[in-house]
């Protein structure tokens, strides 16, 4: 299964450095997968897995990055994985993309990695569904995300990464499912204007880690106490991260919480 192209849109990202294919009326990718890959402490020559990975949107970003990574990705959903697929050929950079199910992995995939990253479906089930299936599952929890970290857990080798964004409401579930898997969390609170609460955070956590347990000040994305036009107003370090690929440095840098 694949989008036809009338059914694409080409968009740009980190101010054009990548394209991206994506459905005009499917999940198309916003500021998390860049804030995702903004905060994965990739070095070169690792692997890095994304679990997830529509579009590619993530991985593709890490990979501008960071040169030399060998990136893959797992995508539930056939049209999605293709067009990750083409989006990674098209970016000239390299990425395997295997279809299927985190919970039942393909054997393609059951391998060590040195990072593994994840923006899953943070929306809890109910309310209004939408319109097109495809960005319905791409955006409505079907299973806990502790089953994500679990998953997560398994592909990494020790001392590997695991970097996830998701929902505020999510974190005490996210925390307790990491407890006994992974160590030296830290969590990284997004919160779209100085003295407003956080909806989003990002996770990071070692698999191996005894580093005890931080929370870090927030990320503020958005300058001023409101939106005051038709522009951006994105913060300078938001402004750096999402429009020209620059690191996340909250967290400090891997080798410091390496333990």
């Amino acid at each position: 299964m694949t989008f036809a192209e009338a059914e694409l849109t080409d968009d740009a990202f980190l101010c054009g450095r990548l394209r991206l294919w994506q459905p005009a009326r499917g999940y198309r990718a916003a500021t998390d997968p860049v804030l995702l890959a903004a905060a994965c402490p990739a070095e070169p020559g690792q692997s890095v897995l994304d679990l997830g990975c529509g579009a590619g949107a993530a991985a593709l970003c890490l990979g501008l990055r960071v040169p030399g990574l060998a990136l893959a990705g797992l995508e539930l959903q056939p049209a999605y994985a293709d067009l990750a697929r083409r989006n990674a050929a098209r970016n000239g950079l390299a990425m395997q993309v295997a279809c299927g199910d985190l919970a039942d992995m393909p054997a393609d995939l059951r391998r060590p990695f040195d990072q593994v990253i994840a923006n899953p479906p943070y929306y809890t089930p109910g309310g209004t569904r939408a319109a097109d299936p495809g960005r319905e599952l791409a955006l409505r929890a079907d299973r806990p995300l502790a089953d994500w970290v679990t998953a997560a857990a398994r592909r990494l080798r020790p001392g590997g990464w695991l970097t996830m964004i998701f929902a505020a409401e999510a974190l005490p579930g996210v925390l307790a499912a990491v407890q006994g898997r992974l160590g030296s969390a830290a969590v990284l609170p997004l919160a779209p204007r100085a003295g407003r609460a956080a909806g989003r955070v990002i996770l990071r956590a070692r698999k191996g880690g005894r580093a005890p347990f931080r929370l870090l000040a927030p990320l503020v994305l958005h300058a001023g106490a409101a939106h005051d036009g038709d522009r951006e107003d994105y913060t300078p370090e938001a402004e750096a991260i999402l429009r020209q690929g620059a690191a996340i440095t909250a967290f400090g840098p891997a080798s410091v919480t390496n333990r």
